[in-house]
């Protein structure tokens, strides 16, 4: 009778942390918060930071000027870059291709005919209408504006399948879009306590924690990656036990054979 009583304990226990671990494996638990949520949350927009590349191409919309490609050539400038003589034997350049601005600290480019403009801190769109209406006197029109930012990336790292740093092209990425990127997170990542590092435009940082297992986290402020943000994965209890047994054991591996070694040594040197 008290056997039976042990293994139904026992039973129970283990039921019980299964469902404990079990719970802080799925992404987003209890939606109904979310879905029940009636105020408005504003489309995502990113800003321009210091030190993105921004590519800028002006168009004309008059028909006469449009057929003129030499009408908006002052404000689409070209560079060429040199190939590597060592791998070509010739010095010659690539295909000419589209300058890009690097935002400086503070938060201005150079730009042509118009000089410094404040770009930080806008969206693509305010920063579109601002060169729109400083071309309008040279080209006695409004032209088409794009601006694009060159290099929008992101970096995971931690308990993921594929840690590295990744490029965004439509300048929007959201947390569990950069996991899908780096392969998920592995058996060993901690969905209670994922790191985002983030680094505003005054150089502020910030190591913010996120709960993926909530389902409020979509109408978090973080939910949105900008650029150049960091998520790390914590690795969990056993991920950090088993990396301590395996420096322990190859340790005493390399211990046991300089032993052995010397031992060797002296029994040879006896004879």
């Amino acid at each position: 009778m008290k056997f039976k009583a042990l293994a139904l304990i026992l039973v129970l226990l283990a039921g019980l942390s299964g469902c404990t671990s079990y719970k802080n494996v799925p992404y987003l638990q209890n939606p109904e918060a979310v879905n029940q949520y009636d105020k408005e949350i504003p489309l995502y927009d990113a800003k321009i930071m210091p030190k993105d590349l921004l590519t800028i191409v002006v168009s004309c919309t008059n028909p006469e000027l449009a057929t003129d490609p030499q009408a908006a050539a002052p404000f689409n400038l070209t560079v060429q870059t040199p190939l590597n003589a060592a791998l070509t034997n010739i010095n010659t350049t690539t295909q000419p291709t589209l300058q890009q601005y690097l935002v400086n600290n503070d938060g201005e480019i150079d730009f042509p005919v118009l000089g410094r403009l404040k770009v930080g801190g806008l969206t693509k769109n305010q920063a579109e209408d601002l060169i729109r209406e400083g071309l309008q006197p040279y080209l006695k029109e409004k032209p088409i504006v794009t601006v694009r930012m060159a290099n929008y990336k992101i970096s995971v790292l931690g308990e993921v399948a594929r840690p590295g740093s990744f490029t965004v092209s439509n300048e929007k990425v959201n947390v569990l879009e950069a996991l899908a990127m780096a392969g998920d997170m592995t058996v060993y990542g901690v969905r209670t306590d994922v790191k985002l590092i983030r680094e505003d435009a005054t150089g502020k940082r910030e190591i913010i924690p996120l709960d993926l297992t909530k389902s409020d986290l979509v109408l978090s402020p973080y939910f949105y990656l900008k650029q150049n943000d960091i998520l790390y994965v914590t690795p969990n209890k056993t991920k950090a036990k088993s990396s301590d047994i395996g420096t322990t054991t190859t340790t005493w591996i390399s211990a046991t054979s300089i032993l052995i070694s010397l031992a060797s040594l002296i029994v040879t040197i006896l004879r």
